[in-house]
């Protein structure tokens, strides 16, 4: 697994070339839900869409200026067989593991978190009042590697590197690469493209992307247009694939933001069953037993 340790620069980019976008083939509303000890989300990549959105697995979008919509947090609770991405747009939020591990998320900031054979970790506010607002990206593990050792980084915002179009478009690339510049985060397999997408008004802004990978975009401030189709704030628009297609072409009439995430699909069986992503019934009973026996920690 390799990451990137390198200081965010804004340098001025010309927009990847795109002969032709991708479509969008469906508009998708998350559900309004809770998790945790009742923090207060919404799940915009649902379980139905694990296959069609392999090898993402869940997208949760979080946002509340009410203490008492997050206050509660995360207590300890277990996880095996995928990857956790938490990028925290504002907010304070405490890591705790049973590898050892703690970190501070906070503004802009990411949390990458390989549960592999297991870990039991907790998300704790640091805060009693004030925005918080973020995203968490389940990403799943291969069967080869579903079982490693638990691995874990923060990602200061400063960190993360940033680039600048020439239509003022400014990105921050947290996996994958965009424009020649390397993200904070690289993965061998499905390969991620995770951005963070700032748009003014009036702005373009277009991206390759190989034709078999799933792709994603999910607005968050503003409206985009993708073809002839508009994409309206807190919707996820789900990328057609096309063998003609190499990329996507992004409009924003008003300043926007979004998120552009796409990946290699693994085609794997996927079994989940609340905090476990396996690929089969036997090994999902096993990550139930192991963790009831207290063996969902790691030895290294």
């Amino acid at each position: 697994m390799e990451t990137t340790d390198v200081v965010a620069s804004n340098t001025v980019q010309q927009a990847e070339s795109v002969s032709k976008s991708r479509t969008v083939e469906q508009l998708v509303a998350g559900q309004p839900t809770s998790d945790g000890a009742g923090v207060k989300l919404t799940r915009v990549l649902t379980q139905p869409l694990q296959y069609r959105l392999d090898p993402f697995l869940m997208l949760d979008a979080f946002g509340s200026d009410e203490a008492g919509d997050y206050i509660a947090g995360f207590p300890s609770h277990p996880h095996r067989g995928f990857e956790t991405i938490t990028y925290m747009l504002a907010g304070r939020m405490r890591h705790r593991d049973s590898a050892g591990n703690e970190g501070l998320l906070q503004n802009g900031g990411v949390q990458w978190m390989t549960a592999g054979r297991g870990v039991i970790h907790s998300e704790m506010p640091e805060q009693e009042e004030g925005r918080m607002a973020g995203f968490q990206l389940w990403l799943n593990l291969p069967a080869k590697d579903k079982m490693i050792a638990p691995w874990y980084r923060d990602i200061q915002s400063d960190t993360i590197p940033e680039l600048l179009t020439t239509t003022g478009v400014k990105v921050r690339i947290i996996a994958g690469s965009s424009h020649g510049v390397a993200g904070a985060v690289q993965r061998e397999v499905t390969q991620p493209l995770y951005l963070d997408i700032h748009m003014p008004a009036g702005s373009s802004f277009s991206h390759s992307l190989p034709a078999s990978f799933n792709a994603f975009v999910y607005v968050y401030e503003g409206e985009v247009q993708i073809g002839e189709r508009e994409v309206p704030v807190q919707r996820m628009a789900i990328l057609k694939k096309s063998a003609d297609a190499d990329g996507v072409a992004i409009d924003a009439k008003v300043d926007s933001r979004l998120l552009l995430i796409a990946g290699q699909p693994l085609g794997e069986t996927i079994v989940q069953y609340g905090p476990f992503v396996m690929n089969s019934q036997a090994e999902i009973f096993k990550a139930i037993s192991d963790f009831r026996e207290g063996k969902l920690v790691s030895t290294d």
